[in-house]
């Protein structure tokens, strides 16, 4: 991973403050590539010649409001983009995370070169540094989770081992200052690790980008409300604790045998402040005031505050369906119109009363109208048509979903997208939406997949037009029947964009339909699933 900035020869010495700060003030922020490779330049200069510690310290702290705006606009290339990812999509990512490592190891040196400094500010700059340690390999896997990148070995086992420095020391709740806090508050190394491990508890995999800023900017701000303890031997542990010497955020209190290593967590000040905060929610307080942020409507932080409410309060997750293992191959593919092709089994057309010819299809009818096969296998023209699938292994699954597992390569896959599925043990396709997503170390793909209620009818659909005379040619669409076990109505699924309130569509199975439509039930990248009524 280092490989890609990794340090070379020094092309510069730093020793002293104004030489360092001339260098940062010249980077050129508005040509972010250009601007990354001089940083990573700089902070190689700080390893490989480190000035006094001292001047290293505070050249350091210098560069964080640079570094950041660096790595956060080199984040654009990779986050919310489909997987695997693109080639230079990829080398933004692998960059990005070394330059995050690269200055938690500068500042690590830093902290060597202090030596056993006793002087009265000495405390005050280990807990500086520590934080900033966390801070930068915190940083480094919260880009794993933009990227929806599998943790390499070793992250957690590292940030573990800076809060445990800072514990031994006793600077773990020492005030330290944060100029990258927009109201300017003081923060401290165990309000750092905390910061991480609630976003790790809201399951970063399955949250959108939008939602997991909203989760990360939460985290940070309440992370002070939630305390961190040794555990007590003899002493009851919650389900779930933080064992510095596993590499993982928290573990299950089950599996964790050395008490000495244990941190619980107490989310109970926590848990008030959720409930408090859903509670002024529901009465119309605007999310800015409560400190939810200005980008966010009401509806969207009360529904992700409800998400969050066990998690964070160290609950265990309910689940509607029992999952259990299976084993098998699935067909997955993408796109409505290959989707619309399976779930079908023939090819569409545009019905009749609305049939618009393509000049190929009128020459292929005129030229060869007495060699057309209508019997033609469906292999054989789904080949002609580019409509292929992807084997995907199972690994488990529930009444309402599967967990996935791509290792072979295939079509590149979107959180939140619609998928037609045909189970191992089935021979229809279903229609499915994304629920997370994650790209193993080796390059595999692991999905959870959530099936829509139903067995789906392929249609087509168009909206009226407002004028008379003039109809649009009908889309690809798909009617979802109502499920009386699972209390849902029925549904269309449509092209993102299509719904409004009151729109009107026609709607042709065996006859043509005129819908009305009601309330958006879900939606995605590619699709709308809304409720509808005949007219």
């Amino acid at each position: 991973m280092n490989a890609v900035l990794a340090g070379g020869p020094v092309t510069m010495k730093i020793s002293d403050l104004e030489t360092g700060f001339q260098i940062l003030s010249r980077l050129p922020l508005a040509n972010t590539q250009q601007a990354a490779l001089e940083i990573n330049q700089f902070l190689d200069s700080l390893l490989q010649a480190p000035p006094p510690a001292e001047v290293y310290l505070q050249l350091l702290e210098q560069t964080r409001i640079s570094l950041c705006f660096i790595e956060e606009e080199l984040a654009r290339h990779y986050t919310n983009k489909a997987l695997p990812l693109g080639e230079s999509e990829e080398y933004c990512f692998q960059q990005v995370v070394a330059t995050w490592l690269k200055a938690a190891r500068a500042y690590a040196h830093c902290a060597q070169l202090q030596g056993s400094d006793s002087g009265d500010d000495a405390a005050e700059r280990l807990a500086l540094i520590l934080h900033r340690c966390i801070y930068y390999t915190g940083m480094a896997i919260i880009e794993h989770h933009r990227a929806r990148r599998q943790l390499p070995a070793g992250l957690w086992l590292d940030l573990h081992g800076f809060y445990a420095s800072a514990e031994e020391w006793g600077v773990a709740t020492a005030a330290v200052p944060d100029s990258l806090d927009p109201l300017g508050r003081s923060t401290h190394c165990t309000a750092a690790v905390v910061g991480l491990l609630l976003v790790e508890l809201a399951g970063p995999y399955s949250l959108t980008i939008r939602e997991l800023g909203l989760v990360r900017r939460w985290a940070s701000n309440w992370a002070p409300l939630v305390s961190m303890h040794p555990a007590v031997p003899g002493d009851a542990l919650p389900p779930s604790v933080v064992d510095l010497m596993r590499d993982s955020g928290l573990s299950a209190s089950g599996d964790c045998l050395q008490t000495e290593n244990l941190r619980r967590l107490d989310t109970a000040r926590l848990a008030m402040q959720l409930n408090q905060a859903r509670q002024q929610l529901q009465e119309r307080v605007a999310p800015a005031q409560l400190g939810l942020g200005e980008d966010c409507t009401a509806a969207q932080c009360q529904r992700l505050l409800t998400r969050l409410a066990r998690p964070w309060s160290l609950l265990r997750a309910t689940r509607r369906f029992r999952r259990h293992s299976a084993t098998g191959m699935s067909k997955v593919c993408g796109g409505f119109a290959a989707m619309h092709y399976y779930i079908s089994g023939k090819e569409f057309n545009q019905p009749e009363n609305a049939r618009f010819y393509s000049r190929q299809e009128f020459d292929s009818m005129f030229a060869f109208r007495h060699g057309l096969d209508p019997t033609q296998q469906l292999e054989v023209r789904q080949a002609q048509l580019g409509f292929t699938v992807d084997e995907w292994e199972v690994l488990d699954q529930s009444a309402n979903g599967f967990r996935l597992l791509r290792s072979t390569a295939g079509r590149r896959l979107s959180p939140e997208q619609l998928l037609s599925i045909c189970p191992h043990d089935g021979s229809a396709h279903l229609l499915a939406q994304v629920v997370w997503l994650m790209q193993e170390q080796g390059g595999g793909l692991i999905a959870g997949v959530a099936a829509l209620p139903g067995k789906p009818e392929a249609v087509a659909a168009r909206p009226l037009s407002q004028t008379a005379g003039h109809a649009e040619p009908y889309s690809r669409a798909f009617m979802l029947p109502a499920v009386p076990a699972m209390g849902t109505a029925p549904s269309l699924v449509v092209p993102r964009g299509w719904y409004y309130p009151e729109r009107l569509l026609e709607v042709y199975t065996d006859r043509v339909w005129r819908v009305k439509l009601h309330r958006l039930v879900a939606d995605g990248v590619d699709f709308e699933r809304v409720s509808f009524s005949i007219t």
